[in-house]
């Protein structure tokens, strides 16, 4: 492995990114395929589940968290830091901390379910997302190029417009489950591959080009 910071794995460290890597390559090349949307909806939401879960816990090995946080410093557009860190992690949170749904079509929050116990990091990342508008809303676009299948794919993130009292926010309106995890896995994997020699580049992320309002 390799990264910006060139800090070397020790032993102990070796071998749970091994473990950690392995699991994400394996759930990332069965959700990169077509069929996996044939599968019934709660095969697919645990599948995609457990994926944000492994990318999660890869977040906080150093050298992946100081490039995350060279993106967030304005190394890559706008809000990628936003969308790579903070919402990959709400999402991951919200599966863990509100485990009732089995489908990622129900999955969704409110201002009282996500205070119920404490205001922890779900509130403060829909309070932060909600304010942020690239001309009048909160969406995100963004095109993938796969170079084997010589195809594009344009996709978005719809940040919620609003987050109070009133507000049910469903989780499939800020990524749709089959384009939106498409992209989704496709920035994990470019963050994750940073750590890799020599990995396969064969997608490409462009993003539109903008300045948000916050």
């Amino acid at each position: 492995m390799s990264g910006v910071s060139q800090i070397k794995p020790n032993a102990k460290e070796r071998v749970a990114l091994e473990l950690f890597y392995n699991r994400f390559y394996d759930l990332y090349e069965e959700l990169s395929e077509e069929k996996f949307f044939e599968e019934n909806p709660e095969y697919r939401f645990y599948r995609i589940r457990e994926t944000f879960a492994v990318y999660k816990e890869l977040l906080g090995y150093e050298p992946i968290q100081h490039y995350v946080n060279n993106i967030k410093a304005g190394d890559r557009p706008p809000l990628e830091g936003l969308i790579v860190d903070d919402l990959f992690s709400f999402v991951r949170n919200l599966l863990l901390h509100f485990p009732i749904f089995n489908n990622w079509d129900s999955v969704f929050i409110t201002k009282n379910l996500a205070t119920w116990n404490k205001a922890g990091t779900i509130h403060k990342f829909l309070q932060r997302s909600s304010k942020i508008k690239i001309d009048g809303e909160g969406i995100v676009k963004y095109r993938i190029w796969e170079k084997d299948k010589k195809l594009m794919t344009y996709i978005q993130f719809r940040l919620p417009e609003k987050y109070d009292d009133d507000s049910k926010i469903f989780l499939k309106d800020i990524i749709s489950e089959k384009e939106g995890i498409k992209l989704c896995i496709s920035f994990m994997r470019q963050v994750l591959d940073t750590q890799i020699e020599s990995p396969d580049e064969n997608i490409i992320i462009m993003s539109q080009v903008y300045i948000p309002k916050t």
